[in-house]
């Protein structure tokens, strides 16, 4: 092999470890599915119900155990589905519920709560938001807890955003009151 070959050679590997690193392609091709259990909601009373119902059927006050909201994920630059809901239980702790969700694998993928509506701009969505963490999986159900000093009336959507592009796979609705 000449001198010249095996620099392009050398090229051709790094350029193909760059891609496979930074961009990651084969997430395209690997699925992660969860299938975590729902916070039991409780009150002083006793246990109120397993998982938040399709609908509220009215905003909890103060500490109240229930749902404070659900909406349908829209897509953006991935194909998505299933719920976003925002629960509580009653000593206050708070997460954000994905039900029946599916969206595409990526590198970086993250959990966004935006003051940008889930209708978008997409690229409003990291303006202003607090981080709930890496997507656990693309598909599943799953829980993502909301720290307590955050106050959920600022925020208007649960965005998954991908960190390393900078760009948003889905957003879903927040309505609290």
């Amino acid at each position: 092999m000449t001198h010249r070959g095996a620099l392009t050679g050398l090229f051709l590997v790094a350029a193909a470890t760059f891609v496979l690193v930074y961009f990651q392609p084969q997430k395209l091709f690997i699925n992660k599915t969860v299938h975590g259990a729902a916070p039991p909601l409780r009150s002083a009373s006793g246990l109120v119900g397993q998982g938040p119902p399709s609908v509220p059927t009215s905003a909890p006050t103060n500490h109240t155990p229930g749902v404070l909201s659900t909406g349908w994920f829209r897509s953006y630059e991935h194909a998505s589905r299933g719920t976003a809901s925002v629960i509580q239980l009653g000593d206050g702790e708070r997460f954000a519920r994905f039900e029946n969700f599916r969206t595409s694998n990526g590198p970086d993928l993250r959990v966004y709560l935006s003051t940008t509506p889930s209708s978008g701009p997409g690229g409003n969505f990291a303006d202003h938001y607090v981080e709930l963490g890496q997507l656990k999986g693309n598909i599943g159900d799953q829980n993502y807890v909301i720290p307590t000093q955050v106050s959920l009336q600022r925020y208007a959507s649960v965005v998954i955003w991908c960190k390393r592009f900078s760009v948003p796979f889905a957003a879903a609705p927040i309505v609290t009151s």
